[in-house]
């Protein structure tokens, strides 16, 4: 029986993260889900899976509850800082990071984020910015950006 390839686990030395993920789809009103809580973070399974052409999109929180979240320091990386993807097939998908912005959640650049692009990429966000505590949100995402560098295949013993 064939299993169908998703991303595992994603990791970014950078900013301490080392988590499993879970898979996320859409709401009825066609906003993405986020995680059920501050750990693990979670891949959109409705985008390619990381390494594959067009962008991955990865969520999660940036605290939960009161606790810090998955993606407390996300707002820290940098461009050049290296994300790894490790799929169900054994692959570590490695990206580098190109940008890190911030986007006000009424202004959210839904095209350049989810859109088509040529190459293989992926998108990490969280929440950023003020609390609104009326709205009990805060009021900007942060998104990461992030290109394809290199695959690496399961390690093996003996010469590669």
């Amino acid at each position: 029986m064939a299993t169908t390839l998703r991303p595992d686990r994603l990791v970014v030395p950078a900013i301490g993260v080392d988590t499993d993920l879970v898979d996320l789809g859409l709401e009825p009103n066609g906003a993405l889900q986020v995680p059920p809580g501050a750990f693990p973070a979670g891949w959109y399974s409705g985008s390619p899976v990381p390494g594959e052409l067009g962008p991955a999109i990865l969520a999660g929180h940036v605290d939960w509850d009161g606790a810090p979240g998955v993606f407390l320091r996300l707002h820290e990386l940098a461009p050049g800082d290296r994300i790894d993807t490790v799929r169900s097939d054994g692959v570590t998908a490695v990206f580098r990071v190109t940008r890190v912005d911030r986007y006000a959640k009424a202004e959210f650049p839904t095209a350049a984020v989810y859109g088509n692009i040529d190459h293989p990429g992926i998108r990490l966000i969280t929440c950023g910015g003020e609390f609104d505590t009326a709205a009990r949100s805060y009021r900007d995402n942060t998104v990461v950006f992030a290109d394809l560098v290199e695959e690496r295949a399961p390690s093996t013993t003996g010469p590669q």
